[in-house]
């Protein structure tokens, strides 16, 4: 799916359509220090196994694609979703 760069659609904080600069999003770094890593790497440690089973098969095909839109006159970022596609793509305009 071909999205264009540029959208004009709601502003929640100027509280009208402006014009938004779009963008894909991409999930950060995770936390290798947060709890829930520290417990799994704790169990995977010496004997034992692995503690949830290593998932050998893939269910999914495609991911849930998550656009970001920039507000260009506040610069308000605002999440929209599109649901899964295979391929999306930002058209140059």
């Amino acid at each position: 799916m071909k999205v264009p760069e540029e959208m004009r659609t709601y502003c929640p904080k100027c509280n009208r359509h402006t014009v938004h600069k779009v963008s894909i999003y991409k999930a950060g770094k995770a936390r290798t220090l947060s709890w829930g890593l520290r417990q799994l790497e704790r169990k995977r440690s010496g004997y034992g196994g692995e503690p949830r089973g290593r998932l050998r098969r893939k269910a999914k095909l495609t991911k849930k694609v998550v656009l970001v839109l920039t507000c260009k006159d506040c610069g308000r970022k605002v999440m929209r979703n599109l649901g899964r596609l295979s391929k999306v793509e930002i058209a140059q305009s």
